[in-house]
């Protein structure tokens, strides 16, 4: 079983009972700043990604599987495909 085969068979399998807001393709997470006031005074926020939990049919695989991506995966996705977008993530160490 190769690297990748291994590290997407857990992600496939595992339970969603917690969900980490960062994207499984592109690796983009949540960035902390702050909220300013008229009078400058400034307040801490979070900057959420734009996550969707999507389904994809891997061909290769012949398996439904699902990721949460960001509005830039898919856009990733559909530009370079599903099976090349889930090598470079496993290679980048995204993929969990």
């Amino acid at each position: 079983m190769s690297g990748i085969n291994r590290t997407f068979a857990a992600a496939k399998n595992k339970k969603k009972n917690t969900m980490s807001k960062i994207c499984q393709i592109t690796g983009k997470k949540a960035q902390t700043g702050n909220n300013v006031a008229h009078s400058n005074v400034h307040t801490k926020r979070k900057f959420n990604v734009n996550l969707f939990t999507k389904k994809f049919y891997w061909v290769e695989q012949g398996c439904w599987i699902d990721l949460t991506v960001s509005a830039a995966g898919l856009r990733l996705i559909n530009k370079i495909g599903l099976n090349a977008a889930i090598q470079k993530a496993a290679d980048s160490g995204y993929l969990t």
